[in-house]
């Protein structure tokens, strides 16, 4: 089904690039992998089919292996996944059809070349340290590439080396950044075509449990490591609105996060945070001269962003070492939590009243947060109290001796207790807003596009939708790589209308949903 709709698109596309049809001395462009440029012609038979190199196993690779194999051409695509660990690559592979596994160490550049050499495009869903080495051995070797991760300094440096070298390292690729880019294009482009003008652009974006899996105080899960997601929380913003520069210092990001209701999904209760240097979207967009409001966020559920913020304020985001976690004699989580909070040790016991415990340690918690300043309100530290309690902060159990700060506590106890359970599934939700107004008197338009994008369980098998939305925009990359349709050379974003028109056709047609709507 889906091959099918992929050959609609792509001779679709076909028929546009062929508008001189009628001339018959015009050589006629084909799109379809296998077929070379002229006449139309399949020159598949004796040929070797192409190749893709998936650098990583981690839980956004199937995804990325399960597209590219699924192109049924002529010329189907052989996959190689590579990983450190011949095991992690194996399991990425199993059951899919055109899939190999490989064990690589990539900071062996010699192996790593000559895999690379082997192939026709490159996928690198390492973490974003990697990339740049990566790239360097792509450069040299002739080979186009894909990442999901943010440019930065060290694949900057790379644009005229890739150049160069006539090789395209397409960066960006996953779903933020990645499709947020492709559908922030789409929308500016589609409304500059119509001599519009930019007058706004919003955009929220978060992974996030499905409501089923919100079961936390925090409403809240981590499929990895918390400490990543926690220390982002800490990062600075800027953001520009309505003409204003507004600026965010990274320890009031929690306190700065606001209600969110987006009137399509009214069963939804967000919040969001502004997400780093909105600014440059502005210039990356083209946008910043017409713009007065350019701002991006992170989403959550409502309520978790205070809760993170008082957390903070209580010291359990404090990476320094703390004297009490550094003695012989581990403390106790309880112990450890009265340290921060200067909880008088003799009221330690709670009473039960109708199976829940009440009175004594519990009382003295509420009672310190309010007296510190941390909670104004006992609703607040009630809440907050709900949270430590599920966190079990305030367990008479030892703290691990590779605990050695407040931070690597609560990202400790954070990752045991909000982890995703069995067949508990995330989602993935992607909102844009483009305010455009028209010189010729038509009244000013809102356009919208949502994304919401749930993880699958088939055959057993448990796919996320923050997987599948980063891996199958990469691998959609590479296909437009194979396919020679992406003319630009360099180190790039997928910012041009050759990479977004193809790449969100095909994302909707794999089955990822974009809704779209204009409101005056």
């Amino acid at each position: 089904m889906i091959q099918t709709t992929l050959d609609k698109i792509i001779d679709s596309l076909t028929s546009v690039a062929n508008a001189h049809r009628g001339d018959p001395n015009a050589a006629e462009i084909s799109l379809k992998i296998g077929r070379v440029s002229e006449c139309g012609i399949d020159d598949s038979v004796g040929k070797v089919r192409p190749k893709g190199l998936i650098l990583g196993a981690g839980r956004v690779c199937r995804p990325a292996a399960e597209f590219l194999t699924s192109y049924q051409n002529i010329d189907q695509v052989h996959v190689v996944v590579a990983s450190l660990y011949q095991k992690d690559a194996e399991e990425t592979v199993d059951g899919i059809k055109n899939a190999t596994a490989a064990q690589l160490d990539v900071s062996d550049t010699e192996s790593l070349s000559n895999l690379v050499s082997q192939v026709d495009v490159v996928v690198s869903l390492l973490p974003a340290s990697f990339h740049a080495a990566i790239a360097r051995v792509c450069i040299e070797l002739k080979k186009h590439s894909v990442t999901a991760s943010y440019v930065d300094d060290s694949m900057s440096k790379l644009e005229q080396a890739a150049q160069g070298a006539g090789v395209t390292i397409l960066c960006e690729m996953g779903l933020d950044p990645g499709i947020d880019h492709m559908l922030s294009m789409k929308m500016i482009d589609e409304a500059h075509a119509q001599n519009g003008k930019i007058k706004a652009f919003t955009s929220f974006c978060g992974g996030l449990p499905s409501p089923a899996a919100a079961n936390n105080p925090l409403a809240y899960k981590f499929s990895w490591s918390p400490a990543g997601a926690i220390r982002a929380g800490r990062n600075p913003a800027v953001y520009k609105f309505l003409g204003e520069i507004i600026n965010v210092d990274g320890s009031k990001l929690y306190e700065s996060a606001k209600r969110l209701k987006l009137p399509e999904l009214p069963a939804f209760a967000l919040e969001h945070l502004p997400n780093r240097n909105s600014l440059m979207y502005g210039d990356l967009y083209g946008i910043s001269k017409e713009a007065s409001t350019v701002y991006r966020s992170t989403l959550r559920y409502e309520g978790f962003s205070e809760i993170m913020a008082i957390l903070a304020k209580v010291g359990f985001f404090d990476a320094e070492d703390h004297p009490l976690l550094q003695e012989t004699n581990r403390p106790t989580y309880r112990i450890f939590l009265n340290e921060l909070l200067n909880v008088n040790n003799v009221s330690t016991s709670n009473t039960k009243v109708n199976g829940e415990e009440t009175g004594g340690h519990d009382d003295e918690l509420i009672s310190r947060l309010m007296m510190l300043g941390h909670c104004k309100e006992k609703e607040l530290a009630v809440k907050i109290l709900k949270t430590i309690k599920f966190l079990g902060l305030h367990e008479e159990t030892e703290i691990p001796k590779d605990c050695s700060s407040a931070f690597s506590v609560i990202c400790q106890r954070m990752e045991q207790r909000m982890a995703y359970g069995h067949n508990e599934q995330d989602m993935v939700l992607l909102h844009h807003e483009v305010e455009v107004e028209y010189p010729d008197g038509r009244p000013t338009e809102k356009h919208q596009a949502t994304l919401l994008e749930f993880g699958k369980t088939e055959n057993g098998r448990s796919t996320t939708a923050m997987a599948l939305t980063v891996g199958v925009p990469a691998a959609i990359g590479a296909l437009l790589l194979l396919q020679n349709k992406v003319q630009r050379k360099g180190v790039i974003r997928p910012l041009q209308p050759e990479i977004y028109i193809p790449a969100l056709e095909i994302l909707e047609a794999s089955g990822i949903k974009l809704i779209e709507r204009v409101e005056t």
